[in-house]
């Protein structure tokens, strides 16, 4: 219906059978990014419902263009509020983003140099809000790969064995909302339902509460420290959160206050 709506359907093309995949350009305006217009008409984060939304080079987006991203990130759905029209789409997506550690892309790299200032590196971070970043679950750093691990290509993981871990994990998190409408993953919990179903014991507690002084962290941060911690779990058939699990999701927070850089 939203691929329609937005006329991104061709006549013979019927329903759509694969979830989206969207990836807009950085110079993208907020309008597209969002929705609305003149004619309203869905905008990228509708057009990936139920799918992906991937932004390569994060911080070239605008600043005003990433901050609205905060409802549908919070909320599943966007409301845009004109003069003449108010309408609602929906925008569950994962969003992807991918970006260098700093302008000249050398940041932290094991053989070659920076040429960014400390200032520079902070500046090119600070286009990324902290409410932003906030609202991201996950911060990989990933690192340079040798030229000879390439050439070894060594077998990884197959995805059938990473399918079936998933699958399984998903099936836990429907029997344990089986009785919560609309409510289908460990993404979806809000406050009440975190108390309920991801308890922490009193090591854990006390790993995250050092955590949350020592980084500064919000509390909007800590509810997604204990939603990651809650799926690490259950990926590990574990019925209940570990001090292990925690620590892990503790380390996927590495760019939420600012540190990068220092």
């Amino acid at each position: 219906k939203i691929h329609s709506v937005a006329g991104k359907i061709a006549a013979a093309g019927g329903l759509m059978t694969r979830r989206p995949f969207r990836a807009p350009h950085h110079l993208t305006s907020q309008v597209a990014l969002i929705g609305g217009g003149q004619s309203p008409s869905p905008g990228e984060v509708s057009l990936a419902h139920n799918g992906v939304l991937f932004l390569d080079e994060l911080p070239e987006f605008g600043r005003s263009v990433l901050e609205v991203l905060r409802q549908p990130l919070e909320e599943r759905r966007v409301v845009v509020s004109r003069a003449r029209y108010s309408v609602e789409y929906p925008a569950n997506f994962i969003l992807v983003a991918a970006m260098n550690p700093c302008p000249c892309g050398y940041y932290n790299h094991p053989a070659r140099e920076c040429v960014c200032s400390p200032g520079t590196v902070h500046r090119y971070m600070g286009r990324i809000s902290g409410p932003l970043m906030d609202r991201i679950d996950l911060h990989v750093e990933v690192t340079p790969v040798a030229p000879a691990e390439l050439a070894a290509a060594a077998p990884g993981e197959p995805s059938a064995a990473i399918r079936e871990r998933v699958v399984r994990a998903r099936g836990m998190q429907a029997e344990r909302f089986r009785n919560l409408p609309g409510v289908h993953t460990n993404a979806m919990m809000n406050s009440a339902m975190l108390a309920e179903y991801c308890r922490l014991d009193a090591a854990s507690a006390a790993l995250l509460e050092r955590a949350m002084e020592r980084l500064a962290l919000s509390a909007r941060a800590y509810d997604r420290i204990r939603r990651v911690a809650r799926t690490i779990a259950d990926l590990a058939g574990r019925g209940r959160i570990g001090a292990s699990d925690v620590a892990e999701a503790i380390n996927y927070r590495s760019l939420d206050r600012g540190g990068w850089g220092q």
